[in-house]
């Protein structure tokens, strides 16, 4: 069933007509009408948002599918804001949007062990970790959290996480890319899963 649906649709955003795909080993859940799925989905972005694709990895969706619990360790999202649906950005439009949108981010923190500093925050924020791109149509960034605990006992958890804001089409796409945190190989995934993904939208945009 997940292969079925993994494959690149339109979504009509104002005037607009995207293409989207989910990253490759990611399949969309919206086909599925699941409240559950929705519930989770908006807990990853605003509420000012419209979610245009919620992408569980193929493995957790087969096992949505059967009635199995799923891991949820990897996620994707596209969303887009409500309020500019019907606006058509230039780029010094994109470039404000962007500004109001990132302004609350602080500076990356120095170089050092990351749960070390995630444990410095508060839980439950999303911190920034490292700039990954800065072009006149794309603005990514890495982000860190460490997860609240239910209970004094329970050992620290931690997500990993990147915040892409695109223009296509002179509309503005909001890209999240969310990962457990065990280690650096979850970093270099998530680094190269974000870079893969907007070429691929890009791609499919350009035509």
């Amino acid at each position: 069933m997940a292969n079925a649906v993994a494959a690149p649709f339109a979504v009509q955003v104002g005037e607009a007509r995207l293409a989207l795909d989910a990253p490759a080993g990611f399949s969309d859940t919206q086909f599925t009408g699941s409240p559950r799925l929705a519930e989770l989905a908006e807990t990853l972005t605003p509420a000012s948002n419209r979610i245009l694709l919620f992408a569980l990895e193929d493995a957790d969706l087969r096992r949505f599918m059967a009635g199995d619990s799923i891991e949820l360790r990897r996620t994707v999202l596209a969303a887009t804001a409500r309020g500019m649906e019907r606006e058509r950005l230039s780029s010094a439009g994109f470039k404000a949007f962007v500004a109001e949108s990132l302004r609350e981010l602080g500076s990356p923190p120095a170089a050092g062990e990351l749960t070390r500093y995630l444990d410095s925050q508060p839980p439950g924020r999303a911190n920034l970790i490292a700039e990954l791109r800065a072009d006149a149509d794309v603005v990514s960034v890495l982000q860190g959290t460490r997860l609240a605990a239910s209970r004094s006992s329970e050992p620290p958890r931690y997500l990993v996480s990147t915040n892409t804001l695109m223009l296509l089409r002179g509309k503005a796409l909001n890209l999240g890319v969310f990962s457990r945190y065990e280690g650096s190989a979850d970093l270099e995934w998530i680094r190269a899963a974000t870079a893969r993904w907007i070429d691929e939208l890009q791609r499919l945009n350009s035509r």
